[in-house]
């Protein structure tokens, strides 16, 4: 009952972030992007909405932004947002003063983290259906897409990205716990994606855990050829663990906590 209490009371401290903004904009800008593209070029679009594999193009045309660039860099300003809360409004030290241990308030804060990024993926899907209707209920010319939507495919991958932003998730609150300045783990995370990005090409790319999403969905898609030396979703996994684990004993043996 104690960890549920913390976490609705951390829930409700992350309204007064912008963090809130930042989940609903990150999930719907591509949707919302594709469907001006949608409308920018609706002569062909009759013929596009007669292809069996019409969810397949929606959904990879939206994941391949979202798993190299939106996910990560939003991400990385979300947790800091949240983080900053207590260091902005100077309430650590009467956060430590409540009657709720050390190990409840660092996973209560992680685990509203950890459901902002479900919310993500939960509107991203939405919109990604929504943006794929709307045509079809403004134009005459234009039929509701004739083929089926794979629902199982699109649930596994959806598993597949979540896993792999892990890593992510967890380096981000580990460096947002250490350091007051919100720019010094905006920075960190900002670098680490970068230098990534520049060495997608690269046959140990892999090593960089917030390039991950975008590795398993070029590498599944056959746009890059790279040897994994093992499953992408796996390795995310050990950073995940490997990062919650570190960031845990840095927040439990620091001096000062805010």
């Amino acid at each position: 009952m104690s960890f549920i209490r913390s976490f609705q009371s951390e829930w409700l401290k992350r309204r007064r972030s912008l963090a809130s903004w930042l989940i609903v904009v990150g999930a719907l800008f591509m949707p919302a992007m594709t469907l001006l593209r949608l409308l920018n070029d609706r002569e062909k679009l009759p013929e596009l909405y007669a292809q069996e594999n019409f969810w397949s193009v929606i959904w990879g045309q939206n994941w391949q932004s979202m798993n190299l660039m939106l996910l990560p860099i939003g991400i990385i300003l979300a947790v800091g947002l949240v983080t900053q809360i207590e260091y902005k409004n100077n309430g650590w030290k009467q956060l430590h003063t409540t009657p709720q241990g050390l190990t409840t308030i660092f996973f209560a804060k992680f685990a509203v983290i950890f459901v902002m990024a479900l919310q993500v993926f939960l509107l991203f899907n939405l919109g990604m259906y929504i943006v794929g209707v709307i045509p079809s209920l403004l134009f005459v010319s234009v039929p509701y897409p004739a083929g089926e939507i794979p629902f199982g495919l699109f649930f596994e991958k959806n598993v597949h990205y979540f896993v792999n932003i892990l890593p992510i998730l967890s380096l981000q609150y580990l460096l947002s716990l250490q350091f007051k300045n919100f720019l010094v783990p905006l920075g960190a995370g900002f670098a680490i994606w970068l230098a990534g990005a520049i060495s997608l090409s690269w046959k140990y790319s892999y090593l960089f855990p917030y390039l991950h999403g975008g590795i398993d969905f070029i590498v599944g898609g056959g746009q890059l050829d790279l040897v994994l030396p093992m499953n992408i979703q796996l390795l995310s996994l050990i950073y995940f663990a490997a990062f919650t684990v570190a960031g845990y004993a840095l927040y439990m043996f620091k001096k000062e906590r805010g």
